[in-house]
């Protein structure tokens, strides 16, 4: 038995200092991993007590065959796309003009300049990545999050979103190559 299904196993009989430990382990990779897909800090926070409030009251239907980060990246992820659902974002294509009184536009996208702080070149790279990330469509970014940011490998995203591990591997070298080019703008 794993040492998180041992936790588990635990947290189920009552221990609450079992399924403590469970959030201690998992709540930095669970809480990047949302603010990677929300972007916003706060939004992560909130979505990750979310998750480990599900996470608590699912223990039971846990299997400890399968291995728990991927449970628990699986309910995340679930609980991503309820989200967006509900939100229903808006999107706008790049390429097509917009409608407006005065004639049809083309949408102007600012420009993310170089950061102020030259000294930091680490923290400007890494903002530089983040930005690029962002720009990167949903469902490509969260499997590029969950393999290279969060390590999982092709086959524990394969069962985390359900998807064949081929297309995951298609869908995060996609990714890649979406961030590579951007990284290469000037």
């Amino acid at each position: 038995m794993t040492d998180d299904s041992h936790l588990v196993a635990r947290a189920l009989k009552g221990d609450r200092k079992a399924f403590e430990m469970i959030v201690r382990k998992y709540e930095q990779p669970l809480t990047s991993y949302l603010g990677r897909m929300t972007g916003e800090r706060e939004a992560a926070l909130d979505f990750a007590q979310e998750v480990f409030l599900k996470v608590y009251c699912s223990l039971k239907s846990y299997r400890p065959a399968y291995k728990f980060s991927t449970w628990l990246f699986t309910i995340a992820s679930n609980h991503l796309i309820d989200h967006w659902r509900k939100k229903k974002l808006p999107t706008v294509s790049l390429d097509q003009p917009i409608d407006d009184e005065d004639g049809a536009l083309l949408p102007q996208v600012a420009d993310p300049g170089p950061s102020v702080v030259r000294k930091f070149e680490l923290a400007e790279i890494r903002q530089k990545i983040e930005r690029a990330l962002e720009s990167v469509p949903e469902a490509l970014r969260e499997l590029f999050v969950l393999r290279h940011v969060n390590e999982f490998s092709y086959e524990e995203i394969a069962d985390i979103k359900s998807l064949p591990v081929g297309t995951v591997k298609n869908r995060v070298f996609q990714a890649k190559e979406m961030l590579r080019k951007r990284m290469e703008a000037p």
